[in-house]
């Protein structure tokens, strides 16, 4: 099969997040990466652009520019990565949709409930297809774990934790000029949410994924502790998941000394899992009157067609890049045969994360009322 085209909207000279995409996306030979409105300007994205490799003629000044220019040519991008700040996803990947040309998404899926209900307008009028990406559900052990929890690998879930940790926003280095620190601190830019948009959302993400079910109701206590900052650095979470099932989510951008500490722990009536993204190649499996197993990466104990999310032997470790390597590689795959089969999150997880974005702020602004969801 012909590598496919991509192109990107943001991701231009000091941006991280462009730089992961465009790194994940060659890791598995599927994609090569030739056109862009990669930055604010005509002039930064040319800038960007050059130091890329591409085609100057293929660098846009706008991402409209773009999106016309591409869907009219023969050799046309196959798909385009929006990977600016979130306040500037909804009008580019409208766009993209209607030009017939398949959107990628970093996530959240944008800044404000009223954008996501543009975006879904969207989606559903168009024949391309929406990705969004949850980067840690392409994580194998990720996939694992959600195939031995629907397979009743530990019975019916009773409880979940999951926690995100990090400490770089202890200072408020946003003061100081930070472009990371900037927008995800400006609710102009990053819309209610601050952690639990930035973090919180994978969290969230990653219980629904993994569990099989949906939260139905949360009541949230959101802090800001950085001076001067409105949007939320810390927040714990509680979560309703049907009648049974209860859990929680810290996530904190100020947890002093962490740096990626996301974590997932669930347990079941016959048994529980234990995995962390800081050691993302192994995870705790306990069943009820049994000695704790490691199961590692590609190791034994594991689903059948586990293999299929694994590069390299088990030892050697996979990670942050992978996992967004096996979403690009999912998103080949579905864009190659048209398939429903897979697990790559699309409108509808973007949804459920705005949704909790907005719950979980509304509910701290009324001292942590319970929120129910309305799509749960």
């Amino acid at each position: 099969m012909r590598r496919l085209r991509l192109g990107m909207v943001g991701g231009g000279q000091g941006a991280f997040i462009g730089g992961v995409h465009r790194i994940a996306s060659r890791i598995d030979d599927r994609w090569d990466l030739v056109a862009g409105a990669l930055s604010s300007t005509p002039e930064k994205s040319l800038e960007s652009a050059l130091e890329l490799g591409l085609d100057p003629t293929r660098s846009y000044g706008d991402f409209r520019e773009m999106a016309k220019a591409e869907a009219a040519r023969p050799d046309g991008i196959d798909a385009v990565s929006i990977v600016t700040p979130n306040h500037m996803h909804a009008d580019p990947i409208i766009v993209f949709l209607e030009a017939g040309i398949h959107v990628i998404c970093d996530k959240p899926l944008c800044s404000t409930p009223s954008d996501a209900e543009k975006i879904k307008a969207a989606v559903e009028a168009s024949d391309a297809m929406f990705f969004l990406t949850h980067n840690y559900t392409g994580y194998p052990l990720i996939r694992q774990a959600r195939a031995l929890i629907a397979q009743g690998g530990i019975g019916e879930v009773r409880v979940v934790q999951a926690e995100y940790a990090q400490g770089w926003l202890a200072k408020e280095i946003e003061a100081e000029g930070q472009k990371q620190a900037s927008w995800r601190t400006d609710p102009a830019k990053s819309g209610a949410g601050g952690a639990i948009g930035d973090i919180g959302t994978h969290a969230f993400n990653l219980i629904e994924f993994v569990t099989g079910q949906q939260v139905t109701a949360l009541c949230a206590d959101l802090q800001s502790f950085g001076s001067g900052r409105t949007l939320d650095d810390n927040a714990h979470i509680i979560l309703k998941m049907g009648d049974v099932a209860r859990g929680m989510i810290w996530a904190s951008q100020v947890a002093v000394g962490c740096e990626n500490g996301l974590r997932l722990r669930i347990y079941g009536t016959k048994g529980g899992l234990e995995w962390a993204q800081e050691n993302p190649n192994e995870m705790v499996f306990t069943q009820v009157d049994a000695p704790k197993q490691i199961l590692t990466r590609g190791g034994p104990g594991l689903p059948v067609g586990s293999d299929n999310w694994t590069r390299i032997p088990p030892g050697h470790p996979e990670g942050y890049l992978e996992g967004f390597a096996t979403l690009y590689d999912d998103i080949a795959d579905v864009i190659g045969s048209g398939t429903t089969d897979h697990c790559v999150p699309g409108i509808k997880e973007g949804q459920r994360g705005m949704w909790f974005i907005d719950a979980a702020a509304r509910s701290a602004q009324q001292d942590g009322i319970w929120v129910g969801s309305r799509n749960a």
